[in-house]
Formats: structure tokens, sequence, C-alpha cells
């Protein structure tokens, strides 16, 4: 029988709070098999397989989480061994599905919190170009203006744009402007 259960653990001391009180719950369980992974982005990921054969338990349900950009939290799966012997191919889909299982419990009960990495930046131009800032973000679908402000000769564009996307914008706009600069917080 496998239970999987997902927990918020933003770091490595709560990752070892949570382990600890399921063993202590779960104490006649064969293995607690976790995986996980921190930071926004992701700064640091791990697995353990328990005793399980190598790479049949942890890494497939860590393999879950990527794919569902899930971060911030540890995903453990809880095994009592029933006596029949599943093999590799058996482990591995049965951590994998019990990821997926859980995730999608987490997403129905609405208890699944989306968020974004974004980068904030900031474009000056004259008065007569405060047209250009848009027309650049216009090309770029995932980035979205914040607010337009103005001082005295300059029109302030800022907005926020995934991290993969400041070398690019950063070309754009200085193509665009002949040489102009975006400015990063």
């Amino acid at each position: 029988m496998f239970l999987t259960e997902l927990h918020p653990a933003r770091d490595a001391s709560e990752r070892a709070l949570v382990l600890t009180s399921l063993r202590k719950r779960d104490f006649d369980a064969s293995h607690h098999c976790s995986a996980w992974r921190e930071g926004v982005p992701v700064s640091a990921f791990g697995t353990d397989d328990d005793g399980e054969p190598s790479g049949t338990a942890g890494r497939p349900m860590l393999a879950v989480l990527e794919g569902a950009g899930a971060t911030d939290l540890i995903a453990v799966c809880i095994r009592w061994f029933g006596g029949t012997k599943l093999g590799t191919g058996g482990l591995v889909r049965a951590y994998t599905e019990g990821v997926q299982g859980a995730l999608a419990v987490a997403e129905a009960a609405g208890s699944w919190e989306t968020v974004r990495n974004l980068r904030t930046g900031e474009i000056r131009v004259a008065l007569a170009q405060a047209h250009l800032p848009f027309a650049l973000l216009g090309a770029f679908p995932a980035a979205a203006a914040i607010d337009q402000s103005f001082e005295g000769p300059l029109a302030i564009l800022r907005f926020e744009c995934p991290p993969d996307l400041v070398s690019l914008l950063e070309q754009a706009w200085q193509e665009r402007s002949r040489g102009g600069t975006i400015l990063w917080e």
C-alpha cells in the first residue's frame, strides 16, 4: 500500500521536521521515500529512495515535481510492503502515480499556489517616444506593463518579465532605441 503526501517545506530544517513527523506517525511503514525542490527559481533539489532500489522512487517523484513546476515543498510517498514484489518498473510507476495523484488532489482542493519568478524593468524615453516601449513589450507576450509615469520630459514604463527574457529584451531595446538601456530592479 502507498500513501503520498505533499507538505510545504522551504528549507532543510522544514523538510527534516516533515520527515520526522511522518516517520513517527507511520512507524510501521517499510519506506518513506521523498523528493523536494526549493526556491523560486529552484536553487536546490533532492531525493531519497529510503531503501528502495536506487532510482525507483525519489528520482521519478522528483521528475513529477519538476514537470509540474512545483517548488518549496516535499513529496513523501509512504509504502507498507504487502508481500508483492513490483519490480523496478512497477515501483517507478507507483511512485510516479502517487505524486501525480497528490498534485491533482492539491490542485482540485485549491491548495496549489502558482508563483512566477519575474524581473522588473524600467525604460525611460522622451515623451515623443513614449510609444516605443509598448511596441517592444508587444513583441514579447510573457512581458507585461506594470505602470507608466512621467517625470518632466521623460515617459517611464515599468514592466515585468521572466528572467530568461532579460537578455532578449535588452538586445531588442538597444536595436529599437538605437542604444537605449533597460534599468533592472
